[in-house]
């Protein structure tokens, strides 16, 4: 039997529906370019819906510091529960909704909500025939001539049937840098050595197996005087033993360390607590956040919505207990990357087993077996699980500017904060916040002063029509840590997008834009009228 082969053409193609993929189709497809943009799952929206991260943000994202894009997202997430779910009048009213009225954020919300909005977002572009999107299609290799990229091959992961997609401009926007090796660009993965990057907290050598965890994330509400307690998973007494340093009790407990001091530090897990879900917010200067670990990230707050809507309140599980360090699911074989993400979603359900039969409760007793595991809220496979692991750090090219830990850290910087870049294409900030490792490190997480993106990180050193669009950026290990979220990696992917269809009008390859200050000039300004912040006003550390 001759397999299908179908080919098309296109002038920008982004393969990836993260975050960063869908900023870069939107602003790529806004500007007017032609845009194919791929995802290698069912829905769009990497962490936000398919990894089950609720909108991890700096304090000032309700004000500025956010692309306009971006605050259309977020802005489209409150209407759309205005619109379709019945709130209370209170809540209905509160400007600043924050349906979850979780810890973390300040708009918590459920994953098909943000699905949603995306896609009506993405609407006019797909309806005009200017953006195509192929769901459940995976990158199998690149053909390249010389420094450029001139098509990737696809799978479609239901029909077996391959695509070749010839592009002008390819952007890989996927979690893990996909694209990189199938491209031959030059990447760096890991933790890179002090001697390359000058950073105060790089290791003597390279280790480019040492890896931020990966976490499958779950939701859960709970059922008082019901019975939902999974079958104990075949490697749960394997996760009940282990033990790491700063871990006095094991995986599987309440007790971890402070990401901050490293002491260990007891958590509280108390299901549907009374309270106003209005005076429940994050204080994102507050270390103690996610000491309740019920408020830390719920989705669905059933104080915000009438009497009898929701049976229970809904949270999500992205904890410290559930980050797998045990391996990178990237640069070993593909047994063994596949062995890894397997036995992540294993230790999820085993924290879920642990929680139902054997956490301490207040009152003495032990396990809350009414926790319900909502798949159908983060459209879950089989075991229930949000359908795609929660990827920290990727493939990271080797890019014309790196963005190194003396650029960015409070702690080197001080008043004069961040670098500034005369390439800017955006803002961002976070704390420098990077989980315990895969190669042992205990966690890293340090004062970030409010920073910019330079356009060199989204450019590859020599493949000259590739641009990175998400967590792929040329940041090292330590400052991928600060770059690696919700609104930075939307607008990482906005400004390549943007980037793209610019090069597609002008006829200007990527580098030479950054090369040339008249034509970077005019590319920014394109950026300001799209509404990216390209500078930070005056504030000083988060």
């Amino acid at each position: 039997m001759v397999a299908l082969m179908h080919e098309q053409r296109t002038q920008v193609l982004v393969v990836g529906g993260g975050l960063g993929g869908v900023a870069a189709a939107l602003a790529a497809a806004e500007a007017g370019a032609e845009v194919v943009m791929t995802e290698e799952g069912r829905w769009l929206g990497g962490q936000l819906t398919s990894q089950a991260v609720p909108l991890d943000e700096h304090p000032w994202a309700e004000h500025f510091g956010v692309t306009a894009r971006y605050r259309r997202l977020r802005d489209g997430i409150r209407a759309y529960y205005r619109e379709h779910y019945p709130l209370t009048a209170a809540a209905r009213a509160r400007r600043e909704l924050n349906p979850g009225a979780s810890r973390v954020s300040a708009l918590s919300a459920e994953p098909r909500v943000g699905l949603a909005v995306l896609e009506a977002m993405l609407a006019p572009h797909r309806s005009a025939g200017r953006l195509r999107v192929l769901l459940e299609h995976v990158p199998e290799d690149a053909l390249c001539d010389r420094d450029r990229v001139q098509a990737v091959r696809l799978c479609d992961r239901v029909t077996g049937v391959e695509r070749v997609v010839w592009a002008d401009l390819v952007l890989d926007a996927t979690e893990t840098g996909e694209l990189l090796p199938l491209c031959g660009a030059e990447y760096v993965t890991g933790f890179e050595s002090r001697e390359d990057t000058g950073e105060p907290h790089a290791p003597p050598a390279a280790q480019p197996l040492n890896m931020q965890p990966v976490t499958a994330c779950f939701a859960v509400d709970h059922l008082e005087g019901e019975d939902h307690t999974i079958e104990r998973p075949a490697e749960y007494e394997e996760w009940k033993a282990r033990r790491r340093d700063g871990w006095p009790e094991g995986q599987l407990s309440l007790l971890a360390p402070d990401p901050r001091t490293g002491t260990p530090v007891p958590r509280t897990f108390s299901p549907n607590p009374p309270g106003d879900p209005a005076l429940i917010g994050p204080d994102l200067a507050n270390p103690e956040l996610d000491r309740e670990l019920w408020l830390f990230r719920r989705i669905a707050a059933r104080g915000n919505f009438a009497e009898g809507a929701y049976a229970s309140d809904i949270t999500l599980v992205n904890w410290p207990e559930n980050d797998y360090w045990v391996g990178p699911i990237l640069e070993l074989s593909a047994e063994d990357c596949a062995r890894h993400a397997e036995a992540a979603r294993g230790l999820s359900l085993c924290l879920l087993h642990w929680l139902q039969t054997e956490a301490p409760r207040p009152d003495g007793g032990a396990g809350w077996p009414g926790l319900r595991l909502r798949g159908d809220v983060v459209g879950a496979t089989e075991d229930g699980l949000a359908p795609a692991l929660y990827v920290r750090e990727s493939r990271r090219i080797r890019g014309e500017r790196t963005i190194l830990e003396q650029d960015i850290a409070f702690d080197v910087r001080g008043a004069h904060g961040a670098v500034e870049y005369p390439d800017t294409v955006g803002i961002g900030a976070y704390r420098i916040d990077l989980h315990p490792s895969t190669g042992g490190d205990p966690y890293i997480d340090i004062a970030c002063c409010p920073f910019q993106i330079p356009l060199g990180a989204l450019l590859p050193v020599r493949v000259e029509n590739l641009l990175a669009a998400a967590k792929n950026i040329a940041t090292t290990h330590v400052t991928n840590g600060a770059y690696r979220l919700h609104p930075v990696e939307w607008n990482i992917g906005e400004a390549a997008g943007q980037l793209a269809a610019f090069c597609v009008r002008t006829g200007t390859p990527p580098g030479a834009v950054r090369a040339d200050p008249a034509r970077l000039t005019a590319f920014q300004a394109e950026l300001a009228q799209a509404g990216v912040e390209l500078r930070w006003p005056d504030v000083r550390a988060y």
